[in-house]
């Protein structure tokens, strides 16, 4: 097929690899405006333009795609088969997704129509889910409404954080979109419209999804940390300062007062809903050094009864 490849981070470039390996001819890739970044504010390339520039493929990189006729222009002249949307950060435009005789087609980071939104990879996690998977979809005007065409589940396991599961999703992802793309050119995958009753939202993180709530069960807040890796992590306050929580677990057969601290030896524990705890493992007070608990409590003193949050 001919192709027009959108998307910007690393979890999109397995994709971009597999296709170009299958032997499809992209003639165009569409990434987000090079950013400044860090304390020299650095220009820093997508992994997605990076990639592309190393198998010699034209890159493109508006600012705004909605009404670029320029860009609009381009595509018309390319005649794409479809054009495939990875990740890319866009809201794509009603006069790009009617442009390929094969639509747009999505990667989504679930099983849909679970998890529509910006965040599926990690609400999943955050959410204990211990099942997920990625999906090919046509995209439509509305948030992850459109067909789906394949999907494959994994499993999550009990200490898989979100940045883990990217890793294999976008492999995963990338197998599948090369299937997808041969199903839609031999007939054998077709559309399938979501059941729109059974969506769940995964809206887009935000700091205060990190704030560590200590009437969540220890298996809650613990899930949540696993999923909002590495941002926004979690964290609360001791003395009135943020601690943040780098490393944590669940701490079996502990009872303690939600939000109260437990010192048992080296250990660092707080107490949790349900009769549950967990313990902090490595923690950062605002503006210091990351500290394992038995550091960390010899150079703060923490005694048990003090409280979080």
């Amino acid at each position: 097929m001919r192709l027009v490849f959108c998307g910007t981070p690393a979890f999109a470039v397995p994709v971009l690899e597999a296709v170009i390996a299958a032997g499809h001819e992209v003639a165009l890739v569409v990434t987000q405006p090079d950013r400044a970044a860090g304390r020299g504010l650095e220009v820093h390339l997508s992994p997605v333009k990076v990639t592309a520039l190393k198998h010699g493929i034209e890159v493109v990189q508006p600012e705004k795609i909605k009404n670029n006729l320029e860009l609009r222009e381009r595509l018309e002249g390319i005649a794409p088969d479809a054009i495939l949307v990875v990740a890319y950060g866009r809201i794509i435009p009603q006069w790009m997704l009617e442009l390929p005789r094969f639509g747009n087609i999505n990667l989504h980071g679930s099983l849909l129509p679970k998890y529509r939104g910006a965040a599926p990879i990690q609400w999943a996690v955050a959410n204990g889910e211990l099942v997920t998977g990625v999906t090919t979809m046509v995209l439509e005007a509305g948030l992850d409404t459109g067909p789906m065409l394949l999907a494959r589940s994994v499993p999550v396991a009990e200490e898989e954080t979100s940045e883990d599961l990217f890793v294999s999703l976008a492999a995963i992802g990338a197998e599948l979109m090369v299937e997808t793309l041969a199903g839609l050119e031999d007939g054998s995958v077709k559309p399938v419209e979501q059941d729109h009753s059974l969506a769940t939202l995964a809206p887009i993180l935000t700091r205060e999804d990190g704030l560590i709530d200590f009437a969540r069960t220890a298996k809650q807040s613990y899930d949540r940390w696993r999923g909002f890796q590495p941002w926004p992590g979690a964290h609360t306050t001791l003395r009135g300062k943020k601690l943040i929580v780098h490393r944590m677990k669940v701490a079996e057969g502990v009872n303690v007062a939600q939000g109260e601290l437990l010192v048992d030896g080296e250990r660092l524990i707080v107490g949790c809903g349900e009769t549950t705890s967990l313990e902090l493992i490595e923690v950062q007070m605002e503006g210091k050094k990351r500290m394992a608990a038995a550091e960390f409590l010899r150079g703060y003193q923490v005694k048990s009864g003090e409280r979080l949050g």
